[in-house]
């Protein structure tokens, strides 16, 4: 079964069924736990790599590239977090549900459950105006001077400090929880109320962090964790806007997802940094959500061998989604 995009009704919302026939599907469907299991592990590997290379030589520029490594590693959690929501990092709820919630998504201060929620009507709306994350996308393009701005506020922490106090709100329950940028103010219910809710929102983040800390201490560095939240607050930001821009910026508004979303390439830096785990594959994770990271390439190779990838959802790289995203007229 193929289908080519030049054949297609321009109208037409096209499914993966128009593509791949149902046992295709299936069999790019099965989820592993010992893929997520060796994702977490991989990633959690790494970033305790990073502090003992930190350790050993406490020298101001290993302190900017660990802030780098672990930037990209915080993202690689965040998108690990994006997998369990989904029920694809492990096959089993319950690791989905409840590991990967302790382990991925709350040391960045999110947690899965309300993630899902939220990210379920980004799928459900996508590119239209009922779509949570369309704040994401809807802005660009813009000039070069808007996206330096933008960058900067990123790279300095400024962007990172806002983040995290509109964080404290949304876990508080004084603004709706959104991860697109546009929360709305929730009616106050007393000072009480908020705490509570900022208790049972917020401790997972402040248990987890405080476990890392923990660690960090008993290996007698603690201050290493000052890399870490400068990396929460910098590199993860910039590097959390840089793929959002690349997934849905300047593409068709249209529910059909093949016009709407962007597949990008990665190089290995751009794996290690903006795109880990092939969510650089967004396009296939749009098309068919049900499909686990590591079989996200396949996808995209199947729909490349029936030319159903329309050369418009695609990039090169990442230079070249920010050019076309910084190329509004000043």
């Amino acid at each position: 079964m193929s289908m080519s995009i030049e054949a297609a009704d321009e109208g037409r919302v096209r499914r993966a069924s128009d593509v791949l026939s149902r046992d295709e599907i299936r069999a790019l469907m099965r989820a592993s736990d010992w893929a997520g299991a060796r994702a977490v592990i991989g990633t959690w590997l790494m970033i305790a790599a990073t502090f003992a290379v930190l350790a050993r030589w406490p020298h101001p520029v290993v302190f900017i590239a660990a802030v780098v490594v672990l930037g990209g590693r915080q993202l690689a959690l965040a998108v690990m977090m994006h997998e369990a929501a989904h029920g694809t990092l492990f096959r089993t709820r319950f690791l989905n549900d409840v590991v990967a919630d302790l382990v991925c998504a709350r040391p960045v201060g999110a947690d899965v459950a309300r993630y899902r929620k939220h990210h379920l009507g980004h799928h459900a709306h996508t590119g239209t105006e009922r779509d949570p994350d369309l704040g994401l996308a809807s802005a660009f393009p813009v000039t070069r001077a808007s996206m330096a701005r933008k960058l900067a506020r990123d790279i300095s922490g400024i962007s990172g400090l806002r983040r995290l106090f509109g964080l404290v709100l949304m876990d508080a329950e004084l603004l709706s929880y959104n991860v697109g940028g546009d929360a709305r103010l929730l009616p106050r219910r007393g000072a009480l109320t908020h705490l509570r809710a900022l208790v049972r929102h917020g401790s997972g983040a402040l248990v987890t962090n405080g476990l890392l800390l923990g660690a960090l201490a008993l290996t007698g560095h603690a201050w290493i964790y000052a890399a870490w939240a400068v990396a929460n607050l910098t590199t993860y930001g910039l590097f959390l806007r840089i793929r959002s821009i690349a997934e849905h910026a300047c593409m068709e508004r249209s529910a059909d997802p093949l016009r709407n979303t962007r597949t990008t390439r990665a190089n290995l830096l751009a794996r290690m940094t903006v795109a880990p785990l092939n969510v650089s594959h967004h396009l296939e994770h749009h098309l068919l959500p049900t499909v686990p990271y590591f079989r996200l390439p396949a996808l995209g190779a199947a729909l490349i061998e029936r030319g159903a990838m329309p050369e418009s959802s695609t990039a090169r790289g990442y230079v070249v989604v920010l050019r076309g995203a910084a190329s509004r007229p000043s």
